[in-house]
């Protein structure tokens, strides 16, 4: 199978290990960056080129388009789904999940819970309505925050009033959800295909107001509940993505979605839960690809670098196809 992944660059880590995952399973890796990518619509055909060159077939999409380039990568994504070809998460839901407060909005109207939150556009009132999301600490993100930044805990009114100064003057827009330090478990779950398979609970260090996967939190692994695994799923499948990060925050024992993200890291999960989590991301691909029901993926994944018993093989998923991409060109990127 060809696999085509959208990432600025294969070395980042999470690229990476999505690339020996991806072999290791017999199939031929392709990163492109989206920026390097050219697009052509005439009315009756959508062709794509990587510089300047046409792109050879792939059978399937794994999009991990960074936020700096957000507008610009969804629109290769969707030339890809215009051409037919299976994606890992559409541009649709991509942006959805980008999207704080729209993804919110849909979660609630479907009846997820989620921390207290409140928007406006003015320093002052955001200040002023920190009473409805029960008081400092609070959480203060970036309406169209990224994976590793945009994401802050202020624990005092001081530091709130900072926060908000410097990032709305800069002219961002910002939520602020209920943070309840004292009493709440902070849970990122690893969904694919629907599925959960893997948790951590994350610890915000002493002093740091970055509060994110890599930067000022520590990791560690965790058994997820009933309720938790049923939360994580849904607010994935609301939410239109086949690989996501759930963010939770679990109040005595109630299960709040406060961010849904569709380029989770893998690295630090793998790390802390010694699971390998890069290879159903690629079954899940394959699956699309074979236009087959998702797996059962085991509750514990082996250790990276050994073969997980009881997922397929990928030649089991292989089905006599031709390679699709929204062009006819032979040549490659």
């Amino acid at each position: 199978m060809k696999v085509t992944l959208l990432s600025r660059s294969a070395s980042i880590p999470s690229t990476r290990r999505l690339v020996e995952a991806g072999r290791a399973r017999g199939h031929k890796m392709r990163v492109l960056n989206p920026l390097r990518v050219q697009m052509h619509l005439d009315g009756g055909s959508a062709t794509l080129y990587y510089d300047r060159k046409k792109l050879a077939p792939t059978d399937v999409v794994l999009p991990r388009i960074a936020q700096s380039i957000n507008t610009y990568g969804l629109a290769v994504v969707n030339q890809f789904a215009l051409g037919g070809v299976p994606l890992v998460n559409h541009a649709q839901a991509i942006a959805q999940s980008r999207s704080k407060m729209r993804s919110l909005q849909l979660l609630s109207a479907h009846g997820i819970d989620i921390p207290a939150t409140v928007m406006a556009r003015d320093a002052a009132h955001l200040k002023e309505m920190v009473g409805l999301v029960g008081g400092v600490p609070v959480l203060v993100k970036l309406l169209q925050g990224q994976e590793n930044h945009g994401v802050m805990v202020c624990e005092s009114l001081q530091s709130l009033e900072a926060a908000l100064e410097a990032v709305l003057g800069l002219g961002h827009n910002l939520v602020m959800q209920e943070y309840v330090k004292s009493t709440s478990q902070d849970v990122r779950v690893l969904v694919v295909g629907g599925k959960a398979v893997a948790a951590v609970r994350r610890r915000p260090r002493p002093g740091r107001l970055a509060h994110t996967l890599i930067k000022g939190a520590r990791l560690e692994a965790m058994e997820l509940s009933e309720g938790q695994r049923a939360t994580a799923e849904k607010a994935t499948r609301l939410v239109g993505l086949e690989v996501a990060a759930v963010d939770l925050l679990d109040i005595q024992g109630q299960s709040k979605v406060f961010e849904v993200n569709s380029s989770p890291a893998l690295p630090e999960m793998e790390a802390v839960t010694g699971m390998d989590l890069a290879t159903p991301i690629i079954i899940r691909a394959e699956e699309l690809v074979a236009g087959a029901e998702p797996v059962s993926v085991p509750d514990l994944l082996p250790p990276r670098g050994m073969p997980p018993s009881g997922l397929p093989s990928s030649s089991t998923s292989r089905k006599k196809r031709s390679s699709r991409t929204p062009t006819g060109g032979a040549g490659g990127a």
